[in-house]
């Protein structure tokens, strides 16, 4: 694990400080003259919750937009590590919380994902983490189980990286699987529960796999062969 350094911590307090009060003032502009009866305090600080993490998606998407994370591997001291300490500290302090919490309904989640970067295709949902998911990518049709974990990062002592999962449409990922950086999984597909895909494995379309570290047991059905062949 590297130091986050006093520089990053700061320019994130900015960031982040700049989204609070953005959240405050526009809860208290749009609802602080309401006639609110007995409920008053409870709207109004749920109403500034929303609006503080919708600054802060907005200020951690305008951040990445301007100084963008990439894939690879992130040198020590690096301007990429900079950025890398900026989005980690935007995750721990901020958005872990909503995304573990289990609060939040799925379908909001979904808005959340979306809002953090990662690109979900129709009727698609995760009541699993999704960690940094401005690298996942997953097509339509697809369930993401209760506690699974896409992590696309890799922190193995002072090696850091970032390799992005990409799942299909139609794909099943079960309860508590775990997929690592650089997984693919086919349209179709089945991640059975608990299941630990190891680092940059290529699932086929309509396999299922299982286990940890997760194996193969059932390859995709082959097509019946055509009469007279």
């Amino acid at each position: 694990m590297r130091e986050i350094r006093l520089s990053q911590i700061l320019v994130f307090c900015l960031l982040a400080g700049g989204a609070v009060v953005l959240g405050l003032a526009t809860a208290w502009l749009v609802l602080g003259r309401l006639a609110l009866g007995d409920f008053r305090g409870i709207v109004l600080s749920v109403a500034a919750v929303v609006s503080i993490y919708l600054y802060a998606i907005l200020t951690y998407r305008i951040f990445l937009r301007l100084f963008p994370l990439e894939l690879g591997e992130i040198a020590e001291a690096s301007p990429q590590e900079f950025i890398y300490h900026i989005h980690l500290l935007f995750f721990l302090l901020l958005f872990y919380p909503l995304t573990r919490s289990g609060v939040v309904p799925v379908p909001l989640m979904r808005l959340v994902y979306l809002g953090l970067g990662a690109r979900l295709g129709k009727n698609t949902y995760s009541s699993g983490i999704i960690f940094d998911p401005l690298f996942v990518v997953i097509g339509d049709n697809t369930i993401v189980g209760q506690s699974a974990v896409l992590v696309p990062h890799a922190i193995e002592g002072r090696h850091l990286s970032h390799a992005p999962i990409r799942i299909g449409s139609n794909v099943t990922i079960g309860v508590n699987a775990v997929l690592l950086g650089g997984v693919v999984v086919g349209d179709g597909a089945i991640v059975a529960t608990g299941a630990v895909v190891s680092k940059g494995t290529q699932i086929g379309p309509g396999e299922i796999w299982a286990g940890m570290p997760a194996r193969r047991l059932k390859a995709a059905a082959e097509e019946p062969a055509l009469p007279g062949n």
